[in-house]
Protein backbone atom coordinates (compact mmCIF):
# COMPACT_ATOMS: atom_id res chain seq x y z
CA UNK A 1 0.00 0.00 0.00
CA UNK A 2 0.61 3.44 -0.27
CA UNK A 3 0.49 5.12 2.56
CA UNK A 4 1.27 8.73 1.53
CA UNK A 5 -2.16 8.13 -0.74
CA UNK A 6 -4.39 6.52 2.09
CA UNK A 7 -3.35 8.63 5.08
CA UNK A 8 -5.45 11.58 3.40
CA UNK A 9 -8.25 9.42 2.09
CA UNK A 10 -8.72 8.27 5.61
CA UNK A 11 -8.93 12.00 7.19
CA UNK A 12 -11.99 12.55 4.42
CA UNK A 13 -13.51 9.17 6.09
CA UNK A 14 -12.77 10.71 9.75
CA UNK A 15 -14.12 14.22 8.80
CA UNK A 16 -17.43 12.75 7.41
CA UNK A 17 -18.01 10.38 10.61
CA UNK A 18 -17.44 13.26 12.44
CA UNK A 19 -20.05 15.46 10.40
CA UNK A 20 -22.39 12.74 10.66
CA UNK A 21 -22.09 12.39 14.27
CA UNK A 22 -22.56 15.94 14.38
CA UNK A 23 -25.50 16.00 12.44
CA UNK A 24 -27.05 12.94 14.48
CA UNK A 25 -27.18 15.24 17.61
CA UNK A 26 -29.19 17.57 15.46
CA UNK A 27 -31.29 14.82 14.53
CA UNK A 28 -32.20 14.10 18.58
CA UNK A 29 -31.92 17.24 19.67
CA UNK A 30 -35.36 18.52 16.84
CA UNK A 31 -38.92 19.09 17.77
CA UNK A 32 -39.54 18.83 14.22
CA UNK A 33 -41.75 15.44 13.46
CA UNK A 34 -38.96 12.93 12.88
CA UNK A 35 -39.92 11.68 9.52
CA UNK A 36 -39.37 15.39 7.99
CA UNK A 37 -36.20 15.57 9.49
CA UNK A 38 -35.16 12.06 9.28
CA UNK A 39 -35.53 12.24 5.75
CA UNK A 40 -35.71 16.34 4.93
CA UNK A 41 -33.52 18.02 7.63
CA UNK A 42 -36.65 20.09 8.87
CA UNK A 43 -36.76 21.49 5.68
CA UNK A 44 -34.04 24.26 6.67
CA UNK A 45 -31.24 23.44 4.37
CA UNK A 46 -29.75 27.36 2.80
CA UNK A 47 -28.95 27.86 -0.76
CA UNK A 48 -25.23 26.90 -0.56
CA UNK A 49 -25.55 23.40 1.40
CA UNK A 50 -28.69 22.80 -1.02
CA UNK A 51 -26.35 23.43 -4.01
CA UNK A 52 -23.73 21.40 -3.02
CA UNK A 53 -25.85 18.36 -1.85
CA UNK A 54 -27.30 18.92 -5.06
CA UNK A 55 -24.19 18.44 -7.24
CA UNK A 56 -22.61 15.98 -4.95
CA UNK A 57 -25.99 13.92 -5.17
CA UNK A 58 -25.85 14.09 -9.15
CA UNK A 59 -22.41 14.03 -9.53
CA UNK A 60 -21.88 9.95 -9.42
CA UNK A 61 -19.08 7.31 -10.30
CA UNK A 62 -20.15 7.61 -13.42
CA UNK A 63 -19.50 11.57 -13.83
CA UNK A 64 -16.18 10.85 -12.03
CA UNK A 65 -14.71 8.01 -13.24
CA UNK A 66 -17.08 6.75 -16.06
CA UNK A 67 -17.08 10.09 -17.62
CA UNK A 68 -13.25 10.92 -18.10
CA UNK A 69 -12.97 6.95 -18.89
CA UNK A 70 -15.21 7.80 -21.61
CA UNK A 71 -13.56 11.02 -22.78
CA UNK A 72 -10.65 9.41 -22.57
CA UNK A 73 -11.73 7.08 -25.64
CA UNK A 74 -13.97 9.62 -27.55
CA UNK A 75 -12.06 12.76 -27.06
CA UNK A 76 -13.56 16.46 -27.09
CA UNK A 77 -16.98 15.40 -28.53
CA UNK A 78 -17.35 13.81 -25.09
CA UNK A 79 -16.64 16.55 -23.47
CA UNK A 80 -19.26 18.52 -25.23
CA UNK A 81 -21.39 15.71 -24.69
CA UNK A 82 -20.77 16.01 -20.84
CA UNK A 83 -21.93 19.90 -20.85
CA UNK A 84 -25.19 19.17 -21.47
CA UNK A 85 -25.36 18.57 -17.73
CA UNK A 86 -24.79 22.27 -17.19
CA UNK A 87 -28.36 23.02 -16.79
CA UNK A 88 -28.73 20.38 -14.27
CA UNK A 89 -29.38 22.19 -10.98
CA UNK A 90 -31.02 25.52 -12.76
CA UNK A 91 -33.64 23.21 -14.49
CA UNK A 92 -34.59 21.04 -11.61
CA UNK A 93 -35.15 24.62 -9.56
CA UNK A 94 -36.17 26.90 -12.09
CA UNK A 95 -38.95 24.27 -12.91
CA UNK A 96 -40.02 22.86 -9.38
CA UNK A 97 -39.12 25.61 -7.49
CA UNK A 98 -41.24 27.49 -5.22
CA UNK A 99 -44.30 25.72 -6.69
CA UNK A 100 -42.92 22.41 -5.80
CA UNK A 101 -41.96 23.16 -2.46
CA UNK A 102 -45.45 24.85 -1.52
CA UNK A 103 -47.12 22.20 -2.71
CA UNK A 104 -45.07 19.34 -0.23
CA UNK A 105 -45.94 21.39 2.60
CA UNK A 106 -49.20 21.58 1.80
CA UNK A 107 -49.62 17.96 1.20
CA UNK A 108 -47.09 17.59 4.40
CA UNK A 109 -44.99 15.63 1.73
CA UNK A 110 -41.98 14.21 2.94
CA UNK A 111 -40.92 12.00 0.25
CA UNK A 112 -41.87 12.46 -3.82
CA UNK A 113 -44.39 9.59 -3.08
CA UNK A 114 -46.22 11.41 -0.68
CA UNK A 115 -46.58 14.87 -3.05
CA UNK A 116 -47.92 12.00 -6.05
CA UNK A 117 -50.05 10.68 -3.31
CA UNK A 118 -51.46 14.08 -2.06
CA UNK A 119 -51.56 15.25 -5.91
CA UNK A 120 -53.36 12.52 -7.05
CA UNK A 121 -55.15 10.82 -4.56
CA UNK A 122 -54.82 7.06 -5.60
CA UNK A 123 -52.71 4.26 -4.15
CA UNK A 124 -51.96 2.78 -7.19
CA UNK A 125 -49.91 5.80 -8.21
CA UNK A 126 -48.53 5.50 -5.15
CA UNK A 127 -47.56 2.00 -4.83
CA UNK A 128 -46.28 1.88 -8.82
CA UNK A 129 -43.65 4.91 -7.68
CA UNK A 130 -42.71 3.32 -4.33
CA UNK A 131 -42.37 -0.05 -6.37
CA UNK A 132 -40.32 2.02 -9.38
CA UNK A 133 -38.11 3.76 -6.90
CA UNK A 134 -36.91 0.78 -5.01
CA UNK A 135 -36.66 -1.06 -8.07
CA UNK A 136 -34.44 1.27 -9.97
CA UNK A 137 -32.87 2.59 -7.29
CA UNK A 138 -31.55 -0.72 -5.85
CA UNK A 139 -29.74 -1.29 -9.25
CA UNK A 140 -28.18 2.10 -8.89
CA UNK A 141 -26.96 2.39 -5.80
CA UNK A 142 -25.38 -1.33 -6.32
CA UNK A 143 -23.17 0.19 -8.89
CA UNK A 144 -22.26 3.05 -7.04
CA UNK A 145 -21.47 0.93 -4.17
CA UNK A 146 -19.03 -1.20 -6.65
CA UNK A 147 -17.50 1.70 -7.91
CA UNK A 148 -16.47 2.73 -4.52
CA UNK A 149 -15.32 -0.18 -3.41
CA UNK A 150 -13.39 -0.18 -6.51
CA UNK A 151 -12.02 2.82 -6.16
CA UNK A 152 -10.60 1.89 -2.92
CA UNK A 153 -9.52 -1.75 -4.45
CA UNK A 154 -7.17 0.47 -6.98
CA UNK A 155 -5.66 2.88 -4.43
CA UNK A 156 -4.82 0.55 -1.85
CA UNK A 157 -4.36 -2.89 -3.04
CA UNK A 158 -6.88 -4.26 -1.10
CA UNK A 159 -9.07 -7.26 -2.24
CA UNK A 160 -12.23 -6.35 -3.86
CA UNK A 161 -14.55 -7.26 -0.53
CA UNK A 162 -12.44 -6.18 1.89
CA UNK A 163 -12.52 -2.82 -0.12
CA UNK A 164 -16.27 -2.96 -0.21
CA UNK A 165 -16.84 -3.72 2.95
CA UNK A 166 -14.65 -0.18 4.36
CA UNK A 167 -16.75 1.60 2.04
CA UNK A 168 -20.40 0.20 3.10
CA UNK A 169 -19.45 0.51 6.55
CA UNK A 170 -18.32 4.07 6.56
CA UNK A 171 -21.46 5.18 4.26
CA UNK A 172 -23.94 3.29 6.58
CA UNK A 173 -22.98 4.78 9.49
CA UNK A 174 -23.30 8.13 9.25
CA UNK A 175 -26.39 7.80 6.84
CA UNK A 176 -28.32 5.99 9.50
CA UNK A 177 -27.15 8.28 12.62
CA UNK A 178 -28.12 11.09 11.06
CA UNK A 179 -30.56 11.29 8.01
CA UNK A 180 -30.65 14.10 5.65
CA UNK A 181 -29.39 16.43 7.54
CA UNK A 182 -26.19 14.39 7.98
CA UNK A 183 -26.44 13.40 3.73
CA UNK A 184 -26.61 17.46 3.11
CA UNK A 185 -23.88 18.36 5.20
CA UNK A 186 -21.67 15.46 4.12
CA UNK A 187 -22.57 16.62 0.71
CA UNK A 188 -21.31 20.21 1.02
CA UNK A 189 -18.23 19.19 2.40
CA UNK A 190 -18.03 16.48 -0.47
CA UNK A 191 -18.93 19.22 -3.08
CA UNK A 192 -16.20 21.69 -2.17
CA UNK A 193 -13.89 18.23 -1.98
CA UNK A 194 -14.81 17.68 -5.67
CA UNK A 195 -14.74 21.17 -6.87
CA UNK A 196 -10.93 21.61 -5.57
CA UNK A 197 -9.61 18.25 -6.49
CA UNK A 198 -11.11 18.51 -9.93
CA UNK A 199 -8.98 22.54 -10.17
CA UNK A 200 -5.87 20.54 -9.39
CA UNK A 201 -6.04 17.59 -11.03
CA UNK A 202 -6.91 19.57 -14.24
CA UNK A 203 -4.02 22.32 -13.75
CA UNK A 204 -1.26 19.29 -12.86
CA UNK A 205 -2.21 17.38 -16.04
CA UNK A 206 -1.94 20.33 -18.67
CA UNK A 207 1.42 21.16 -17.46
CA UNK A 208 2.76 17.04 -17.18
CA UNK A 209 1.40 17.10 -21.05
CA UNK A 210 3.26 20.69 -21.55
CA UNK A 211 0.30 22.50 -22.40
CA UNK A 212 -2.96 22.94 -23.82
CA UNK A 213 -1.58 23.30 -27.31
CA UNK A 214 0.84 20.50 -26.99
CA UNK A 215 -1.81 17.95 -25.86
CA UNK A 216 -3.68 19.47 -28.61
CA UNK A 217 -1.29 18.58 -31.52
CA UNK A 218 -0.80 15.23 -30.32
CA UNK A 219 -4.32 14.31 -29.82
CA UNK A 220 -5.10 15.37 -33.74
CA UNK A 221 -1.37 13.67 -34.85
CA UNK A 222 -2.99 10.31 -33.04
CA UNK A 223 -6.53 10.41 -34.33
CA UNK A 224 -7.88 13.81 -35.66
CA UNK A 225 -11.60 13.20 -34.86
CA UNK A 226 -10.24 13.63 -31.11
CA UNK A 227 -10.79 16.97 -31.67
CA UNK A 228 -13.82 17.22 -33.57
CA UNK A 229 -17.41 17.19 -31.83
CA UNK A 230 -18.13 13.93 -33.47
CA UNK A 231 -15.87 11.20 -31.44
CA UNK A 232 -13.50 8.84 -32.27
CA UNK A 233 -15.33 6.92 -34.37
CA UNK A 234 -17.70 9.39 -35.46
CA UNK A 235 -20.52 7.87 -33.69
CA UNK A 236 -21.61 11.26 -31.62
CA UNK A 237 -24.05 12.62 -34.15
CA UNK A 238 -25.67 15.49 -33.45
CA UNK A 239 -29.13 13.78 -32.38
CA UNK A 240 -27.73 11.85 -30.52
CA UNK A 241 -25.83 14.35 -28.26
CA UNK A 242 -28.97 16.51 -28.13
CA UNK A 243 -31.09 14.20 -27.08
CA UNK A 244 -28.82 13.03 -24.67
CA UNK A 245 -29.27 16.22 -23.39
CA UNK A 246 -32.84 15.16 -22.38
CA UNK A 247 -31.28 12.32 -20.15
CA UNK A 248 -28.93 14.12 -18.27
CA UNK A 249 -30.27 17.73 -18.53
CA UNK A 250 -33.87 18.24 -18.59
CA UNK A 251 -35.03 15.07 -17.59
CA UNK A 252 -33.36 14.98 -14.48
CA UNK A 253 -36.11 16.95 -12.66
CA UNK A 254 -37.82 13.54 -12.81
CA UNK A 255 -34.96 11.60 -10.47
CA UNK A 256 -36.85 11.23 -7.20
CA UNK A 257 -32.92 11.86 -5.20
CA UNK A 258 -32.96 15.27 -7.03
CA UNK A 259 -36.32 16.08 -7.33
CA UNK A 260 -36.70 15.65 -3.05
CA UNK A 261 -33.97 18.50 -2.59
CA UNK A 262 -36.71 20.69 -4.18
CA UNK A 263 -38.29 20.21 -0.76
CA UNK A 264 -35.55 20.71 1.44
CA UNK A 265 -34.85 24.78 1.40
CA UNK A 266 -35.80 26.88 3.78
CA UNK A 267 -36.69 29.98 1.72
CA UNK A 268 -36.86 31.18 -1.70
CA UNK A 269 -33.43 33.33 -1.07
CA UNK A 270 -32.17 30.44 -0.24
CA UNK A 271 -33.39 28.51 -3.51
CA UNK A 272 -32.38 31.57 -5.48
CA UNK A 273 -28.47 31.09 -3.98
CA UNK A 274 -28.58 27.51 -4.48
CA UNK A 275 -29.62 27.80 -8.29
CA UNK A 276 -26.87 30.17 -9.28
CA UNK A 277 -24.18 28.20 -7.06
CA UNK A 278 -25.48 24.79 -8.35
CA UNK A 279 -25.15 25.64 -11.87
CA UNK A 280 -21.80 27.64 -11.63
CA UNK A 281 -20.10 24.55 -9.68
CA UNK A 282 -21.98 21.65 -12.07
CA UNK A 283 -20.34 23.44 -15.11
CA UNK A 284 -17.29 23.78 -13.19
CA UNK A 285 -16.50 20.52 -12.13
CA UNK A 286 -18.68 18.68 -15.73
CA UNK A 287 -16.28 20.38 -17.93
CA UNK A 288 -13.02 19.74 -16.33
CA UNK A 289 -13.33 16.52 -15.22
CA UNK A 290 -13.73 15.11 -18.81
CA UNK A 291 -11.32 17.69 -19.96
CA UNK A 292 -8.72 16.06 -17.89
CA UNK A 293 -9.65 12.63 -19.06
CA UNK A 294 -9.29 14.00 -22.73
CA UNK A 295 -6.19 15.14 -21.64
CA UNK A 296 -4.52 12.32 -19.85
CA UNK A 297 -4.77 10.56 -23.71
CA UNK A 298 -1.06 11.33 -25.10
CA UNK A 299 0.31 11.47 -21.12
CA UNK A 300 -1.00 8.10 -20.10
CA UNK A 301 -1.28 6.28 -23.58
CA UNK A 302 -2.65 3.16 -24.02
CA UNK A 303 -5.09 2.48 -21.19
CA UNK A 304 -7.80 0.00 -21.98
CA UNK A 305 -9.80 0.32 -18.89
CA UNK A 306 -11.37 3.71 -19.12
CA UNK A 307 -12.54 3.44 -14.83
CA UNK A 308 -9.06 3.28 -14.50
CA UNK A 309 -8.04 6.80 -16.04
CA UNK A 310 -9.01 9.39 -13.32
CA UNK A 311 -6.36 7.15 -10.38
CA UNK A 312 -3.71 6.55 -12.58
CA UNK A 313 -3.63 10.24 -14.45
CA UNK A 314 -3.92 11.60 -10.70
CA UNK A 315 -1.21 9.26 -9.50
CA UNK A 316 1.06 10.04 -12.83
CA UNK A 317 0.74 13.83 -12.49
CA UNK A 318 0.96 14.71 -8.68
CA UNK A 319 2.92 13.76 -5.69
CA UNK A 320 1.02 10.80 -4.06
CA UNK A 321 0.28 12.32 -1.11
CA UNK A 322 -1.66 15.27 -3.26
CA UNK A 323 -2.63 12.34 -5.23
CA UNK A 324 -4.90 11.15 -2.29
CA UNK A 325 -6.17 14.58 -1.39
CA UNK A 326 -7.17 14.71 -5.06
CA UNK A 327 -8.62 11.34 -5.49
CA UNK A 328 -10.96 11.78 -2.72
CA UNK A 329 -13.24 13.73 -5.03
CA UNK A 330 -14.17 10.97 -6.58
CA UNK A 331 -14.70 9.39 -3.89
CA UNK A 332 -16.78 11.92 -2.10
CA UNK A 333 -19.29 11.38 -5.20
CA UNK A 334 -19.53 8.05 -4.51
CA UNK A 335 -20.30 8.12 -1.61
CA UNK A 336 -22.60 11.32 -1.83
CA UNK A 337 -24.86 10.04 -4.29
CA UNK A 338 -24.63 6.09 -2.53
CA UNK A 339 -25.94 7.92 0.47
CA UNK A 340 -28.69 9.60 -1.18
CA UNK A 341 -30.23 6.91 -2.89
CA UNK A 342 -29.97 4.28 0.64
CA UNK A 343 -32.03 7.53 2.26
CA UNK A 344 -34.34 7.63 -1.02
CA UNK A 345 -35.24 4.05 -0.71
CA UNK A 346 -35.45 3.82 2.96
CA UNK A 347 -38.18 6.54 2.56
CA UNK A 348 -39.82 4.89 -0.08
CA UNK A 349 -40.07 1.75 1.82
CA UNK A 350 -41.11 3.25 5.40
CA UNK A 351 -43.46 6.29 4.60
CA UNK A 352 -44.64 5.31 1.03
CA UNK A 353 -45.46 1.42 1.64
CA UNK A 354 -45.33 0.83 5.42
CA UNK A 355 -47.08 4.12 6.89
CA UNK A 356 -49.27 5.12 4.39
CA UNK A 357 -50.71 1.56 3.54
CA UNK A 358 -49.78 -1.12 6.32
CA UNK A 359 -49.78 0.86 9.76
CA UNK A 360 -51.00 4.13 9.29
CA UNK A 361 -51.65 4.61 13.05
CA UNK A 362 -47.99 3.36 13.95
CA UNK A 363 -46.38 4.87 16.59
CA UNK A 364 -43.61 7.29 16.45
CA UNK A 365 -40.96 5.52 18.23
CA UNK A 366 -42.25 2.80 16.19
CA UNK A 367 -41.78 4.65 13.01
CA UNK A 368 -38.41 5.73 14.11
CA UNK A 369 -37.08 2.49 15.43
CA UNK A 370 -38.33 0.91 11.88
CA UNK A 371 -36.43 3.83 9.88
CA UNK A 372 -32.90 3.14 11.07
CA UNK A 373 -33.74 -0.98 10.83
CA UNK A 374 -34.62 -0.47 7.31
CA UNK A 375 -31.35 1.71 6.23
CA UNK A 376 -29.26 -0.43 7.55
CA UNK A 377 -31.11 -3.83 6.02
CA UNK A 378 -30.59 -2.29 2.28
CA UNK A 379 -27.38 -1.16 3.00
CA UNK A 380 -27.09 -5.22 3.61
CA UNK A 381 -28.58 -6.19 0.93
CA UNK A 382 -27.03 -3.80 -1.59
CA UNK A 383 -23.43 -5.03 0.11
CA UNK A 384 -24.44 -8.22 -0.81
CA UNK A 385 -25.68 -7.89 -4.13
CA UNK A 386 -22.15 -5.84 -4.62
CA UNK A 387 -20.38 -8.84 -3.36
CA UNK A 388 -20.06 -10.66 -6.99
CA UNK A 389 -21.24 -7.57 -9.68
CA UNK A 390 -22.70 -8.27 -13.28
CA UNK A 391 -20.29 -7.03 -15.84
CA UNK A 392 -22.58 -4.05 -17.21
CA UNK A 393 -23.34 -2.30 -13.97
CA UNK A 394 -22.66 0.92 -15.17
CA UNK A 395 -24.96 0.72 -18.11
CA UNK A 396 -27.32 -0.40 -15.40
CA UNK A 397 -26.91 2.50 -13.31
CA UNK A 398 -27.85 4.61 -16.65
CA UNK A 399 -30.71 2.26 -17.38
CA UNK A 400 -32.39 2.73 -14.00
CA UNK A 401 -31.71 6.95 -14.01
CA UNK A 402 -33.85 6.50 -17.43
CA UNK A 403 -36.51 4.35 -15.84
CA UNK A 404 -36.80 6.94 -13.20
CA UNK A 405 -37.01 9.70 -15.70
CA UNK A 406 -39.80 7.86 -17.84
CA UNK A 407 -41.90 7.09 -14.82
CA UNK A 408 -41.91 10.21 -13.27
CA UNK A 409 -40.88 13.74 -14.89
CA UNK A 410 -44.30 14.34 -16.15
CA UNK A 411 -46.88 13.04 -13.12
CA UNK A 412 -44.20 15.66 -11.42
CA UNK A 413 -44.48 18.54 -13.57
CA UNK A 414 -47.65 18.35 -15.24
CA UNK A 415 -49.20 17.61 -11.93
CA UNK A 416 -47.70 21.53 -10.78
CA UNK A 417 -48.79 23.15 -13.94
CA UNK A 418 -51.55 21.36 -15.23
CA UNK A 419 -54.92 21.46 -13.37
CA UNK A 420 -56.84 18.99 -15.69
CA UNK A 421 -54.16 16.49 -15.01
CA UNK A 422 -55.43 13.31 -13.12
CA UNK A 423 -54.16 9.86 -10.82
CA UNK A 424 -55.83 8.39 -14.48
CA UNK A 425 -53.47 10.03 -16.37
CA UNK A 426 -50.21 9.89 -14.04
CA UNK A 427 -50.55 6.23 -13.81
CA UNK A 428 -51.08 5.94 -17.94
CA UNK A 429 -48.13 7.89 -17.97
CA UNK A 430 -46.09 5.97 -15.93
CA UNK A 431 -46.92 2.39 -17.05
CA UNK A 432 -46.74 3.58 -20.47
CA UNK A 433 -42.85 5.28 -19.75
CA UNK A 434 -41.57 2.30 -17.79
CA UNK A 435 -42.90 -0.17 -20.40
CA UNK A 436 -42.03 1.35 -23.12
CA UNK A 437 -38.53 2.59 -22.20
CA UNK A 438 -37.90 -1.27 -21.26
CA UNK A 439 -38.93 -2.29 -24.55
CA UNK A 440 -37.15 0.35 -26.67
CA UNK A 441 -33.86 -0.11 -24.28
CA UNK A 442 -33.87 -4.03 -24.55
CA UNK A 443 -34.97 -4.01 -28.41
CA UNK A 444 -34.20 -0.43 -30.07
CA UNK A 445 -31.41 1.03 -28.15
CA UNK A 446 -31.07 4.24 -30.46
CA UNK A 447 -34.14 4.61 -32.10
CA UNK A 448 -33.58 7.17 -34.92
CA UNK A 449 -30.37 7.69 -33.83
CA UNK A 450 -31.65 9.25 -30.44
CA UNK A 451 -30.77 7.98 -27.03
CA UNK A 452 -33.31 5.43 -25.38
CA UNK A 453 -34.77 7.92 -23.06
CA UNK A 454 -36.64 10.06 -25.72
CA UNK A 455 -39.22 7.95 -26.99
CA UNK A 456 -40.90 7.08 -23.68
CA UNK A 457 -40.33 10.45 -22.40
CA UNK A 458 -42.57 11.71 -25.21
CA UNK A 459 -44.99 8.60 -25.11
CA UNK A 460 -45.50 9.15 -21.52
CA UNK A 461 -46.62 12.40 -22.22
CA UNK A 462 -49.02 11.58 -24.44
CA UNK A 463 -50.39 9.04 -22.25
CA UNK A 464 -50.12 11.65 -19.19
CA UNK A 465 -52.03 14.11 -21.78
CA UNK A 466 -55.07 12.14 -23.44
CA UNK A 467 -56.07 9.87 -20.69
CA UNK A 468 -56.43 12.73 -18.52
CA UNK A 469 -58.60 14.82 -20.85
CA UNK A 470 -60.67 11.56 -21.88
CA UNK A 471 -61.47 10.97 -17.94
CA UNK A 472 -62.54 14.64 -16.88
CA UNK A 473 -66.01 12.86 -16.47
CA UNK A 474 -65.10 10.12 -14.22
CA UNK A 475 -62.74 12.50 -11.82
CA UNK A 476 -66.05 15.17 -11.60
CA UNK A 477 -68.42 12.27 -10.57
CA UNK A 478 -65.65 11.06 -8.29
CA UNK A 479 -65.27 14.18 -7.15
CA UNK A 480 -69.01 14.91 -6.40
CA UNK A 481 -69.65 11.57 -4.97
CA UNK A 482 -66.64 12.53 -2.18
CA UNK A 483 -68.78 16.15 -1.54
CA UNK A 484 -71.64 14.29 -0.89
CA UNK A 485 -70.19 11.61 1.65
CA UNK A 486 -68.28 14.72 3.21
CA UNK A 487 -71.72 16.41 3.52
CA UNK A 488 -70.85 19.39 1.28
CA UNK A 489 -73.57 18.59 -0.93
Amino acid sequence: MNAAVIVPLIIFLVLIFLVGFIASGSLRKSNNDFLEEYFLGGRELGGFILAMTMTATYGSASSFIGGPGVAYTEGLGWVLLAMSQVVTGYFVLMILGKKFAIMSRKYNAVTLTDYLKGRYQSKWVVLTAAVSIIIFLFSAMAAQWVGGARLIESLTGLPYHTALFIFALSVLVYVVIGGFRAVALTDAVQGVVMFGGTLILLVATIIAGGGIPAIIQELAAENPNLITPFGAEGSLTPTYVSSFWILVGVAVVGLPQVTVRAMSYKSSQAMHRALIIGTVVVGFIMLNMHLIGVFARPILPGIEVGDKVMPLIALEVLPAWLAGVVLAAPMAAIMSTVDSLLLLVSSSVIKDVYVNYIKPDASPQRVKTLSFGVTSLLGVLVFLMALNPPDLLIWLNLFAFGGLEATFIWPVVMGLYWKKGNKYGALSSMVVGVITYIVIQQFFPTPFGMHSVVLPIILSFVAYVVVSLATQSMTLKEYAAQQKIEGNL
